[in-house]
């Protein structure tokens, strides 16, 4: 600040008109309700009714819900709140957020990585859900009709047929006539060749196991994966599917194309949405035959599980996939809020929400799963191959099930494309903003056209995975996008914030008092004790747990070649190497230009509030309000703590630390 030598009143310096008019280009939330239910929409998305079922499936139930709990609580909420006050203080997006500690920019780098690999394969499920609505409005939906179409094998069994011991009946066969010595399977569908059978021999008997109609659809209608050997042989381009990937990009680009301004309006509805077909699909999962088996696998642990290295893997990863800490997306929407809003409240709110969807989401999806099991008369885990496409094939199946099924068919695949635009909205914008804050005057002129540029790169990039073996793709960048690199990256963002950040040097509670600086009062213990030990300890166990035990990547049986996982190491690696190659490149430069090494570990000159009506000390993390402003401000922009005038309340208000 500068003063007018005739009126004696400070006014801004040129830098600071600059960072205000960047403010106001940038945009902000129109309301603190936007900002929430963005958060939620971006959380509450297909990681909880998608992601979140399958791997509860594929880890036995309960034994996957204990470890998501506590990666919840110790791993979750803390780095949830490091993101948002990173964010909500600085103003600025992943990149030049990291003003804070300029050596570890490369935090913010990993993160726009970590959101771009996603965001590829992300779109792809959306582009799935596009596929199943429009097939929503035939007459019949084609999930639920009789065995016989061309995607049909002679495993498949109608959902309306009861198989129980030898009475099992297939759409080809009639019923299987005693055999001498056959026991039949349960897991099985026996067909045979009735001019060739007998009642002594049962050499011309084929067991294959039995699959509903709906997983049929999926993976010989939807996916072709049958036509694909394996992930060395992508097949041709399914262009049906290509077209619904297509439109999604599409509707990502005009939903982002004025920021915040139109997303922030968006998520009124699809934020709210989901919750209501959810409720209605919970009430009917759990009115039909054997529900009740299919809640009890999912509520009941298998002890043995917890001591696998993949129920902890899966469990840290899925809280990162749901919460959406660490790719970057947090950090981004709370830049566009204003100064004081309440991000501890923020955090319980989504943190805590978010986990509750998750678990309801999957009572609703695992209460079908009984049903089928019960049709079958199969075992609750042998009802469908795990994997990701569990989501469509136990949904559609609920749905099938209702009154008006096309109905709630096409409401259904609507909310599941809702939900992935949220958090697809975050992924992208992330990407976006990171670059846009790193170079304003490069980059935000033509916002429009590098937010479409960044749509058709990821646009071309996915069309690998609407192949015939494109699924086998999509699940390496499932399983390899955001494991090894966002677990590390997770790791060192945490030890940075409540270490590198000004306390390694200075001895200050820097982030605690950036935070208080905006909600009033220091956050509680359970916050630092995490930020400092727990939160890091248990990242740094499941990172070397998990690399001691990891197997290869695997998919219904098949087994990935060694190329291929070594392909998504280096997936995964890329997003953390990017760390030690920025703080390399941070050091040669500084040696270049004869400054300070320690200096590239404390906060630049130019970080500070977002808010201008404090005066901040960048090296000890001090801020007081600065007196030198017009009155209006702070009529404008009360500070929290005062309620009187705001001399008489300084002592109160920001009390000193040591």
């Amino acid at each position: 600040m500068s003063k007018d030598k005739t009126t004696d009143i400070q006014t801004p310096t040129d830098h600071e008109l600059d960072e205000a008019e960047d403010r106001e280009e940038r945009g902000m939330w129109a309301n603190q309700a936007e900002f929430l239910l963005s958060c939620i929409g971006y959380c509450v998305g297909l990681g909880n009714v998608w992601r979140f079922p399958y791997l509860a499936y594929d880890n036995g139930g309960g034994s996957f819900i204990i470890p998501y709990l506590i990666m919840l609580t110790f791993c979750g909420i803390p780095l949830f709140m490091i993101e948002l006050a990173l964010g909500q203080f600085s103003g600025y997006g992943v990149i030049t957020a990291w003003r804070a500690s300029p050596i570890f920019k490369g935090i913010g780098y990993g993160m726009m990585v970590v959101s771009f690999l996603v965001a590829i394969y992300y779109n792809v499920i959306i582009a799935w859900s596009l596929f199943y609505m429009f097939a929503s409005f035939q007459s019949v939906l084609p999930w639920t009709s009789s065995c016989g179409k061309d995607w049909n094998v002679n495993s498949c069994v109608q959902t309306n047929v009861t198989c129980t011991g030898l009475n099992c009946t297939t759409d080809l066969t009639t019923p299987m006539p005693a055999v001498a010595n056959y026991t039949e399977d349960p897991i099985y569908t026996t067909t045979y060749l009735p001019d060739e059978i007998n009642g002594t021999f049962a050499s011309n008997i084929t067991k294959v196991k039995r699959i509903s109609s709906s997983e049929e659809y999926w993976r010989n209608r939807v996916l072709r994966i049958n036509k694909s050997e394996g992930i060395g042989d992508p097949g041709t381009v399914l262009w049906d599917l290509v077209l619904c990937l297509l439109l999604a990009w599409l509707i990502v680009f005009f939903c982002l194309i004025k920021g915040v301004k139109s997303s922030g309006k968006v998520v009124y509805f699809t934020a709210t949405f989901p919750y209501i077909i959810l409720i209605i699909l919970l009430v009917r999962g759990c009115t039909l035959d054997g529900a009740r088996r299919g809640i009890v696998f999912y509520v009941t642990p298998k002890w043995d599980k917890l001591r696998t290295a993949k129920v902890w893997k899966d469990a840290a990863t899925q809280i990162f996939y749901s919460l959406g800490t660490s790719f970057g997306g947090l950090l981004t929407f709370a830049s566009y809020n204003k100064f004081r809003n309440n991000i501890y409240r923020d955090t319980l709110i989504v943190a805590i929400g978010n986990c509750a969807t998750s678990v309801f989401a999957g009572f609703v999806i695992f209460s079908v799963i009984g049903h089928m099991a019960y049709k079958l008369n199969l075992n609750v885990e042998d009802v469908v191959n795990q994997g990701p496409g569990l989501a469509f094939i136990i949904y559609p199946e609920a749905v099938s099930l209702l009154p008006a099924p096309q109905l709630w068919s096409i409401l259904f695949f609507f909310m599941l494309l809702t939900l992935g635009l949220d958090s697809q909205f975050a992924m992208v914008e992330t990407v976006i903003t990171g670059f846009m804050d790193e170079f304003p005057k490069l980059l935000r002129p033509y916002k429009t056209l590098f937010t479409a540029g960044i749509c058709t790169v990821c646009f071309l990039m996915g069309i690998l995975m609407v192949t015939e073996g494109g699924l086998y793709w999509f699940e390496l960048y499932n399983w390899y996008s955001a494991y090894y690199g966002l677990l590390i990256n997770s790791l060192i963002l945490s030890i940075v914030a409540a270490w590198g950040y000004g306390f390694f040097f200075t001895y200050k509670w820097r982030l605690v008092k950036d935070i208080k600086m905006m909600i009033g009062f220091n956050p509680n213990w359970y916050f630092r004790i995490n930020w400092m030990f727990i939160t890091p300890g248990l990242l740094l166990f499941v990172i070397i747990y998990s690399g001691i035990n990891s197997v290869p990547i695997s998919v219904g049986g098949y087994v990935y070649p060694k190329w291929a996982d070594d392909l998504g190491l280096c997936m995964s690696v890329t997003c953390v190497a990017l760390i030690p190659i920025y703080m390399v490149y941070r050091i040669i430069r500084a040696r270049m230009q004869g400054e300070s090494i320690k200096k590239l570990f404390l906060p630049d000159p130019k970080w500070g509030p977002q808010d201008k009506t404090y005066n901040y000390d960048y090296l000890t993390g001090e801020g007081r309000p600065d007196f030198g402003l017009q009155a209006s401000s702070y009529i404008e922009n009360p500070l929290p703590a005062y309620s009187q005038t705001v001399t008489d309340k300084l002592p109160d208000a920001f009390p000193s630390q040591s």
